[in-house]
């Protein structure tokens, strides 16, 4: 979301990124779902239109590797329940990290991926060959 409302901000230079094949999003089905119901409110009118929105989900599956939700789990290892799913599909994407502004998930440990900010991963990003 955040890449769409400040596209030079950190996400939209981790999307710029991605553009340029440096690295690849992971996105499910929940996940877009979720992109594109926020991304739909109101409040976002005032940075882009709702078809400029809908493109821009368009846009990011093209780039991601979409893989199939995970199934579901109450292990209540975040305070938000709605963010569960984000820690298991870290387990069946295998990715890097996890990359999130998210105060209740940035700090988990032990998901099988460090769990880093935006302005973290692009750093991190820039500083491998």
């Amino acid at each position: 979301m955040a890449a769409a409302v400040t596209p030079d901000g950190a996400c939209g230079q981790l999307l710029n990124e991605a553009l340029d094949r440096r690295w690849e999003p992971v996105l499910s089905p929940l996940l877009v779902e979720e992109l594109g119901e926020v991304l739909a409110r109101a409040k976002f009118r005032r940075w882009f239109t709702e078809a400029e929105a809908e493109r821009f989900v368009g846009d990011l599956r093209r780039i991601a590797d979409e893989v199939t939700d995970p199934p579901a789990v109450r292990a209540q290892r975040v305070r938000d329940p709605d963010d569960e799913f984000l820690v298991a599909l870290v387990g069946v994407a295998r990715v890097e990290a996890l990359v999130s502004g998210d105060a209740h998930l940035l700090g988990l440990e032990d998901i099988g991926a460090p769990v880093v900010t935006p302005a973290e991963f692009l750093v991190w990003l820039r500083a491998r060959p």
